[in-house]
């Protein structure tokens, strides 16, 4: 080998360890970084999701880190030995632009192995439960976001149209219970394939969207609501897509009654019988669209149906400089005051009806402590809503009312999981059946 060449493969060597090295070090340092990560989330128990998520085909997968810089959360995944891996899977709310995004189609959103999970209902593809007749769609079956509800809605009500028969005796062909985006599209598919249909809601129309903070981004995704058209905006603010529903429940005269809360389902396939609050309808299929966040309970007083009454926070990072009034004792109302309190210039009173917090996580009553101690917000125990305005709030206590401006008020007072009322109707959890036809 001449000298010539020997020079050249040095310079070419010495070119490649030049750059070679520093990517090798700083790859290390990121896959460092990423397992600490795990561990952390790991030993939070924050590294499993809790409904659906990525499920990555290692075997495909190359290492390119797209679907990490994909992902919405920018947390969910991360590299570990080249390979995508889930790291805060609790962050996990199914968006699916990991998948979208990957270049080798090695990554599908799903649920993974549901047979152990007493939450997820057993389901067919077309999402009929284990009783014929009876469909889930939306929140309640496991997958959330907008674009999944609205797809679930038109499956459900094409897969009735397709299998009505001469047997059926309910007034209706399809009941639907729940106004949220499944129970409308579900609704609005009906309209369209001319079925007899009713919606029921306990509330108005919008479902979990009604509890989002107000001006509250929502992820929607590109997706056909039936008798409307494309929704073509990656987010909408909570005001214009609730004016979206308002627009096309108006226009297309749906058939939808609020004030209605499930009581109990009983019956057949063909003649089914729903009983609610306000009295019971009958239909030959039933479609639930509850969503999975239960009814929250409510004080009963004055007031409380402003739209400035919320009962869960979604993103204390909206509120700021902001009066704010947060109810309850729980570790959900601590945390909310919390995070609340921790925003720039907001005013935050938490609201006890007991002498003290009970049963609370060691942290959170640490944290309460020392949030008080450092004056970031007022506590005040033994104590009620008796009314709420558009300005202020009343606070009653044994002894006087307190009178407090007020922006928004957090209502934790707990609330009431439907899977109860499931099981009472017969619904199974854990293994999906195979589909009907």
């Amino acid at each position: 080998m001449n000298t010539e060449l020997l020079y050249s493969w040095g310079i070419g060597i010495i070119i490649m360890l030049t750059f070679l090295v520093p990517y090798i070090s700083s790859m290390k340092k990121k896959d460092a970084l990423t397992r600490k990560r795990l561990e952390e989330t790991r030993a939070k128990r924050q590294d499993k999701a809790l409904l659906q998520h990525p499920i990555i085909n290692q075997s495909l997968c190359i290492g390119c880190g797209i679907c990490v810089d994909a992902c919405p959360e920018g947390t969910v995944l991360g590299l570990i030995d080249g390979k995508a891996t889930i790291i805060h899977g609790s962050h996990c709310v199914g968006h699916g632009k990991c998948a979208e995004a990957c270049p080798v189609s090695g990554i599908e959103i799903g649920l993974g192995d549901i047979s152990q999970r007493e939450d997820i209902p057993q389901l067919s593809e077309h999402f009929e439960s284990n009783i014929p007749g009876l469909y889930i769609i939306g929140e309640l079956s496991g997958l959330a976001l907008i674009k999944n509800a609205i797809t679930h809605g038109v499956t459900a009500i094409n897969h009735i149209h397709e299998n009505q028969t001469q047997k059926d005796k309910g007034e209706f062909d399809v009941v639907i219970i729940g106004a949220g985006p499944a129970g409308l599209s579900a609704g609005l598919r009906a309209k369209e394939l001319e079925l007899n249909y009713l919606i029921l809601d306990q509330d108005k129309p919008g479902g979990t969207i009604l509890q989002y903070p107000r001006r509250k981004l929502v992820l929607v995704q590109p997706v056909e609501l039936p008798l409307f058209g494309s929704l073509k905006k990656g987010e909408y603010e909570k005001e214009d897509l609730l004016a979206i529903w308002e627009k096309v429940i108006s226009e297309q005269k749906v058939k939808l009654l609020s004030g209605h809360q499930l009581k109990g389902i009983s019956g057949e396939h063909g003649n089914f019988t729903i009983e609610t609050s306000s009295g019971p309808a009958s239909a030959s299929r039933v479609i639930l669209a509850l969503g999975r966040r239960g009814t929250p309970r409510k004080l009963g007083i004055p007031g409380e149906s402003l739209s400035k009454v919320m009962y869960k926070l979604m993103d204390a990072e909206t509120y700021k400089h902001k009066k704010l009034l947060v109810v309850g004792g729980g570790d959900s109302a601590i945390e909310a005051a919390l995070g609340l309190a921790h925003q720039e210039g907001n005013e935050v009173t938490l609201s006890y009806r007991k002498e003290n917090f009970f049963r609370i996580k060691a942290r959170n009553e640490k944290n309460i402590e020392k949030a008080i101690e450092d004056q970031l917000l007022n506590v005040v125990f033994e104590s009620n809503p008796s009314q709420i305005t558009e300005s202020n709030v009343t606070l009653k206590t044994a002894d006087t009312e307190m009178v407090l401006d007020n922006d928004f008020t957090f209502i934790f007072a707990g609330g009431e999981l439907p899977f109860p009322l499931l099981n009472s109707i017969g619904i199974e959890f854990g293994k999906k059946i195979e589909a009907k036809t």
